[in-house]
């Protein structure tokens, strides 16, 4: 029973580690060469794996592209989901940045450059955000009593949208904590106004 445990866990890290160097090998190459001139054969040489074995991790070049981004993504409405009773949006953004920004790595700063210099693949992460907002405009709306549909939430949800992008775009050390605590006073003022112009 152990041995079978223990078997189960050491494949699980081998797919774990195999599916990291993807994704850094990918996050290189993007990152260097440009996402268009990189091909599934060259990733899989960087990453020391077959291509079909990145075939099997993922269905295609824009899905490795977008793997650590659509991981955060979902990480960050997990949390705003379950937040405590009583805790705004935006005090569970703040917290999850921060934990985000503690854990930040050489892949994320690797994630970053690529982001910046494919336009193509920011177009995309653009598009992918609209969920988010369309939740995060939800979430908003309950904390301040207005229909979800309603613009003020939209807005907010929009802005808080924006704000953490640039923040992920920030260099790392005090300029990104003093970012974090700007936006997120910019947030908060942004909503009350709303607030209270709704309620007015």
């Amino acid at each position: 029973m152990d041995r079978v445990a223990t078997g189960d866990g050491l494949r699980e890290r081998g797919k774990a580690r195999r599916r990291a160097a993807i994704v850094q090998a990918a996050f290189e190459l993007f990152a260097a060469q440009g996402y268009d001139d990189t091909t599934i054969a060259e990733i899989a040489g960087a990453a020391e794996v077959s291509p079909r074995t990145v075939t099997l991790y993922f269905r295609s070049k824009q899905d490795i592209a977008f793997a650590s981004f659509d991981a955060t993504a979902l990480h960050l409405t997990d949390t705003l989901r379950t937040r405590a009773s009583g805790e705004t949006v935006v005090h569970a953004l703040e917290g999850w940045l921060r934990e985000e920004m503690a854990c930040h790595d050489g892949t994320d700063e690797l994630e970053r450059r690529m982001f910046e210099v494919n336009p193509e693949l920011r177009a995309v992460r653009t598009a992918r955000m609209t969920a988010a907002i369309e939740e995060g405009a939800r979430m908003i709306a309950e904390d301040t009593g207005q229909s979800p549909d309603g613009i003020g939430p939209r807005l907010a949800a929009a802005a808080a949208a924006a704000l953490v992008t640039e923040i992920f775009a920030q260099s790392e050390g005090p300029a990104r904590d003093q970012a974090i605590s700007a936006a997120m006073t910019f947030l908060s003022g942004g909503i009350e106004t709303m607030t209270a112009s709704a309620r007015g």
